[in-house]
């Protein structure tokens, strides 16, 4: 059996040594919210089932004496935008699949060099640096607002959420991986649209496309994945699986909305957040992704909430720097998806509430009233 660190460190050299480290002991990890303080780092790693804390300063044991299968290599939370976050254990084989099978699809003449700026406690961040410790990776660290200047300095990739892409030029990178929500309609040519989640082992769909190894099908709308990059199971309990279109039974159902068309994944958004109104049914990511589009609009989030006469009715929350712009939102919403897409209510706020890896906490809209 193995015992789980909890690695105590700001994205940087430090972590990627940490992280290097655990992995030639063949130690199971995981990596704390740098954006919690030390007290609530320390909760995070005893909710998580850690025995030890590694920091700059040394090893701090813990009292917890929970054990893990040795197979396991990482424990990650996952993102928490659907709900409280569930602990999942990915295996080292599925981690070194997830690194070999991204370094295949993207490198080009040479292995990529990563620039590493999203947060390591999210399995988008983390997957960087684990690109370099299990596969043929190169890490250039710099700071985070540096991101424009990287690829003069010599990185080659980037991964990045959509608040990044739209403050940074990054055009000068052979490849940025976006993740985090829905893509924007226009985007840069070197920018590629990307689908996963912590269960998945970070994204294993780019543009519409299943990487090598990966299967993905839908199972009555929703999107349902088989890959040698999936997570073993939950800390708290099993992997769930769903029989596939083949008969088989090890199909894991992903939560998420969408279709397979050819090879083509479109993914809708959470089965749970689709909203009906007015007997038709509207994604929050669709109208978000159109409204994101309006000048004047700096960030926006979507939700229901019952209604006697809809039976929910669409309210948006909008980032605007100060610009009213309901009669704008109301026009773009029925002409790009319907009329029962136009927002009830339109609440102006200073903030979205998000997720490290830029998803929107669906789950705290409620607080914004």
């Amino acid at each position: 059996m193995s015992t789980l660190l909890a690695l105590d460190f700001a994205l940087g050299p430090d972590l990627e040594r940490a992280v290097r480290d655990a992995v030639a002991r063949r130690e199971t990890f995981c990596v704390l919210d740098q954006r919690l303080s030390a007290r609530r780092r320390r909760q995070q790693a005893e909710a998580l089932g850690a025995t030890a804390v590694v920091e700059r300063s040394g090893r701090t044991a813990l009292a917890s004496d929970s054990a893990l299968d040795v197979e396991i290599g990482l424990v990650m939370p996952t993102s928490g935008s659907s709900g409280p976050p569930k602990a999942a254990l990915l295996t080292w084989d599925a981690l070194s699949a997830s690194a070999e099978i991204t370094q295949a699809t993207l490198r080009g003449d040479d292995p990529p060099v990563w620039f590493p700026c999203l947060p390591a406690n999210h399995i988008g961040g983390l997957a960087v640096l684990l690109r370099a410790v299990l596969s043929d990776a190169t890490l250039l660290w710099g700071e985070t607002d540096e991101l424009a200047k990287a690829p003069a300095s010599g990185a080659t990739h980037v991964a990045v959420v959509g608040t990044q892409l739209a403050r940074y030029d990054l055009r000068g990178f052979q490849k940025v991986l976006l993740g985090g929500g829905r893509p924007p309609r226009d985007r840069p040519e070197n920018v590629v649209a990307t689908w996963g989640m912590t269960e998945t082992g970070s994204g294993v769909v780019y543009d519409g496309r299943a990487l090598p190894g990966v299967e993905v099908v839908s199972v009555n709308g929703e999107i349902c994945v088989r890959s040698p990059t999936l997570f073993r199971s939950y800390r708290s309990s099993p992997r769930p699986s769903i029989v596939g279109p083949d008969g088989a039974d090890d199909w894991f159902p992903t939560g998420d909305a969408g279709d397979v068309t050819n090879g083509v994944v479109s993914v809708r958004g959470r089965l749970g957040f689709v909203i009906n109104t007015g007997g038709e049914k509207l994604w929050p990511e669709d109208l978000e992704a159109v409204l994101a589009a309006i000048p004047g609009i700096v960030d926006v989030a979507i939700t229901g909430v019952e209604d006697p006469e809809w039976g929910e009715r669409v309210i948006a929350f909008v980032v605007s720097g100060g610009s009213n712009v309901d009669d704008t939102i109301a026009a773009v919403a029925a002409e790009e998806i319907g009329p029962w897409a136009k927002p009830k209510e339109v609440h102006y706020v200073t903030a979205i509430p998000r997720t490290g890896n830029g998803k929107v906490r669906r789950g705290d809209l409620a607080n914004l009233f």
